[in-house]
């Protein structure tokens, strides 16, 4: 058998629904073409959603705090304890982005900040008490990462499951898989003075789904990850799934790199969608795979022909934009880019069907 008949030998297997293993994923990346790993992810894209239709959702970031203390070398958000420019938004601020995010026809908000370690855990659970009393099922949230959440537990000086039921109490239905980037222990020794282990996070992820919370998985790519390193993460996300089953979805973004320590340049359209093609055909377990418009703009759309399924079209992230993301609020001309595709998208609502 020639080596181009192995290569897609691998990719049929897969797309017929058996499963990859490490070295047939590394495999496929060095040498299936553009063209066959757009058709095995599809094939594996239909497996759980119509060929021709997509979801999307109207979503708002609020970041609610610049403090933090991790010193991650590719946040460009971030200031210390003390800096001038650290700031702690006041509940009416947050109600103010929230009423914006709806008038614009959104509903779900995702709150993201970082480790200040002068909030305590009565202001998250007063703010999100305060949040679903003035919504209610208007809007749904985002509240925290796994990464804040870690944090905010050790703060606390409480379990992972207390800390969890306490959010719950207040109202939390959701805390995100954020704070990943990239789930090897090396990646995150050499990246932050102060991120949790690989081994933390998903203990984390376990307790908010004990809680009975839900959660989802993402992953960050383009900063100086090795491709054993990217697919180790997908390893360690798949074999979670196999674990818990309670990954909602799987969110894939790209590194922004200007103002940050780290540097470097943004990995490419073609990069972002063969690794969205290698995420699905890996992601066996994931039935949603979101492509990320935050930092991609119009070509995570076409990450649609790619494996995913799901887009946000987000109106603000201060992190992000930060390090050079530009948020185009002009929906109807995305919309329009999708329909050229060749697809429908239908408006996913995050307050009726839980995101």
């Amino acid at each position: 058998m020639t080596a181009s008949s192995d290569i897609a030998a691998i990719g049929e297997r897969v797309a017929a629904g058996e499963r990859l293993n490490a070295a047939d994923a590394a495999r496929l990346w060095r040498e299936a073409s553009d063209a066959q790993l757009r058709r095995w992810a599809a094939a594996a894209r239909a497996r759980f959603h119509p060929p021709d239709r997509c979801t999307y959702l109207i979503m708002r970031i609020i970041n609610y705090t610049n403090v933090c203390v991790a010193q991650c070398d590719y946040c460009a958000f971030y200031a210390l304890p003390g800096n001038p420019e650290g700031y702690v938004l006041e509940r009416e601020q947050v109600f103010a982005k929230i009423d914006e995010l709806l008038k614009l026809g959104g509903d779900l908000a995702g709150f993201n900040g970082g480790f200040h370690p002068h909030l305590t855990l009565d202001y998250y659970c007063d703010l999100f008490a305060a949040i679903r009393a003035r919504y209610g099922e208007r809007l749904e949230f985002y509240a925290l990462t796994v990464a804040e959440f870690l944090y905010l537990a050790d703060r606390a000086k409480l379990s992972l499951e207390q800390t969890a039921l306490r959010l719950k109490t207040a109202g939390v239905r959701w805390i995100t898989g954020g704070g990943a980037e990239i789930l090897t222990e090396d990646f995150r020794r050499r990246h932050s003075k102060f991120k949790y282990t690989v081994e933390d996070f998903f203990a984390a992820q376990r307790a908010i789904l004990k809680a009975g919370l839900r959660t989802t998985a993402t992953m960050v790519i383009g900063f100086d990850e090795s491709l054993e390193e990217r697919i180790e993460h997908l390893e360690r996300v798949r074999e979670f799934q196999d674990e818990t089953g309670g990954l909602a979805s799987f969110l894939c973004w790209t590194y922004k790199p200007f103002g940050t320590k780290l540097g470097g340049a943004e990995v490419s359209r073609r990069e972002y969608l063969r690794h969205l093609a290698l995420c699905r055909l890996y992601l066996d377990n994931v039935e949603r795979l979101r492509t990320s418009v935050l930092t991609q703009n119009e070509n995570a759309l076409e990450g649609l022909l790619w494996g995913a399924d799901d887009f946000d079209l987000p109106i603000e992230d201060e992190v992000t934009q930060k390090a050079g993301a530009v948020i185009d609020l002009d929906f109807e001309s995305l919309l329009a880019r999708v329909r050229a595709l060749g697809l429908t998208p239908e408006y996913r609502r995050a307050a009726a069907a839980a995101a």
